[in-house]
């Protein structure tokens, strides 16, 4: 007994020591209170900007997987479709399960970003004017930043809780994510952009942060959203006009500022001198070779380069072929003799480079055999660049993509990489907001001219488009709308000149599922598409979408854990 006594009064002892010992701030982290500087303030905005470019393949924040692959734009690409299996599933939606790492990582990194706009925001909060002169232009980027990763939570998840900075992290566990509806969330989500609108400076003397005229795009894009409203099968039950106009609104903001179209479409696309152009509206920076050693599995003295996109370089280049373009979206950019695009008969065969015209987007979003690579005429993309043609084909995707020589292009052993900033809002696209609003607001007239603005400037965009003897890759034709003579301007031809217009233009820069299933129609084009493509494709015979369904990913099974069991999951997964 004297024995265990002193057995356990040593242990007490013991126990008391290591604790007294340890109760000791721990070095190299601070904590919320030791934050009370500016300085330390601006350390924690430029902290929260940093996430924007802090991704990795297997949770891109451009969202390629989930916008373009699970589209009709793109096939997955890679080794085979075990090659992240997961985005397999995506493609097919098949298999589509809560567990799947990949899901989970992309709420993860999403959610890492709010926290980090919260924490910044917690301890901007605490300053007056006086002290921190830049405290609102501070408040109004960090509150742009959080609508941004709360907008891609939104369309990828539908269902998703909702903390503010008033929320310590410690009772994120608490949020259920079913508190607010749909509409409450979208509302949440533009009333983070409309702060930003009001307290932002119409420019920003540093590349990279958010101004007003950004806030003002989100805006637009935030509420075309919230416009069509839905049931919860997915469907859209109304589209609501007072919300159409508050996009017109948001829109002319953008609209009458100095941003404007690029006189040739692939300047957006360009790196160098061409990134963060007058088209681009926000744009994610990115650099190479600044000396400045990072962490990670290829933490070096090589810069912050574009992990989240680096898999879709071409296997020519090295690795690794992913995210390669569809023969349906191929098929999309062939016109008729009218200079238009075939609406309702587009992929009834196959284009015809040497028989069919095709809209000049085309080559500047696809790499296709026997055409330079990025407008190098000496350097010729053809077969070999493919990985494995016999199961996804020929076509890569141009726009992400820089050439080998480019300054900013880093072998990341194996993967290939680039500095090339991630433009996330462009003027062009703003302009089909509004068109679009428009249209379903029934005022077509007024549409027109903002659709033609579009393809006006995709048919100025030839000169980058030629072989090294000057002749042009394909034949190009591509004319506005002019009603009467290609075109019969009512609604529903109004409807159908958007919606393609919007896929042209903006094809692979994962926009497309969102825009379906903003619609109300991914089950019905998701099915048409995939019942054509088995028949191209083999490994797409079991693809089938689920309307009501497919609309959304499944809530992540290890955060419905994380929350005690508190996340609803969302329909048909349970």
């Amino acid at each position: 007994m004297k024995k265990f006594l002193l057995t356990v009064v040593g242990a007490l002892a013991l126990s008391t020591a290591c604790q007294d010992q340890l109760e000791v701030d721990p070095k190299g982290i601070l904590n919320e209170g030791q934050l009370t500087s500016p300085e330390n303030a601006e350390g924690l905005v430029i902290a929260a900007y940093s996430f924007l470019a802090n991704d990795w393949y297997n949770a891109p924040n451009s969202l390629w997987p989930y916008g373009n692959i699970r589209s009709d734009d793109a096939y997955k690409g890679g080794r085979d479709p075990g090659d992240i299996q997961g985005y397999h599933f995506l493609e097919t939606f098949t298999g589509t399960r809560p567990e799947i790492g990949e899901i989970d990582a992309m709420w993860f990194q999403l959610y890492s970003g709010v926290r980090r706009a919260n924490i910044a925001l917690r301890i901007v909060n605490g300053f007056t004017e006086q002290q921190y002169p830049k405290v609102n232009t501070r408040k109004a980027e960090l509150r742009f930043i959080r609508g941004h990763f709360y907008f891609a939570l939104k369309v990828l998840f539908n269902r998703i809780p909702y903390m503010d900075e008033n929320v310590p992290a410690e009772e994120y566990v608490t949020i259920t994510n079913d508190e607010f509806t749909s509409d409450q969330l979208w509302e949440k989500i533009a009333q983070d952009f409309e702060y930003a609108a009001a307290n932002l400076p119409l420019t920003q003397p540093e590349v990279g942060r958010a101004d007003q005229i950004a806030a003002y795009a989100y805006l637009a894009k935030t509420r075309l959203y919230q416009a069509y409203e839905k049931n919860d099968r997915h469907q859209v039950t109304n589209i609501n006009p007072q919300r159409l106009q508050q996009v017109i609104d948001a829109a002319n903001k953008v609209i009458s500022s100095n941003h404007g179209l690029e006189p040739d479409f692939a300047n957006n696309f360009l790196p160098g001198p061409f990134e963060n152009g007058r088209e681009s509206l926000f744009a994610v920076q990115f650099s190479a070779n600044d000396g400045v050693v990072r962490g990670g599995a290829w933490g070096r003295a090589d810069g912050r380069v574009n992990y989240g996109d680096m898999l879709s370089s071409p296997q020519g280049l090295g690795c690794c072929d992913f995210q390669k373009p569809s023969q349906n979206l191929v098929n999309a950019f062939r016109t008729n003799s009218a200079g238009v695009p075939l609406f309702d008969t587009f992929n009834q065969q196959n284009v015809d480079f040497g028989l069919h015209t095709v809209d000049p987007r085309l080559d500047h979003t696809v790499a296709r055999p026997g055409n330079p690579w990025k407008y190098e005429t000496n350097r010729i993309f053809d077969n070999s660049w493919s990985r494995t043609p016999d199961i996804y084909g020929y076509f890569n995707s141009l726009k992400e993509n820089v050439s080998p020589d480019d300054p900013g292009f880093m072998n990341a052993d194996p993967f290939r990489a680039n500095s090339k900033a991630r433009i996330v809002l462009r003027y062009a696209d703003v302009l089909l907001m509004k068109a679009e609003a428009l249209i379903e607001l029934d005022r077509l007239e007024e549409a027109l001219p903002l659709i033609n603005q579009v393809r006006s400037r995709a048919a100025a965009s030839l000169a980058r488009l030629r072989h090294a003897t000057g002749t042009q890759l394909a034949n190009y034709n591509v004319q506005p709308y002019e009603p009467g003579v290609n075109i019969e301007w009512n609604k529903e031809n109004a409807r159908k000149a958007l919606r393609f217009e919007r896929r042209l233009e903006l094809a692979m820069e994962s926009q497309r599922f969102f825009d379906l299933v903003r619609w109300g129609i991914a089950a019905q084009v998701m099915n048409e598409y995939l019942d054509t493509e088995k028949t191209r494709r083999e490994y797409l015979k079991e693809g089938s979408f689920t309307a009501g369904k497919h609309e959304y990913l499944p809530i992540p099974q290890n955060q419905i854990f994380f929350s005690e069991n508190r996340y609803v999951q969302n329909p048909g997964y349970e």
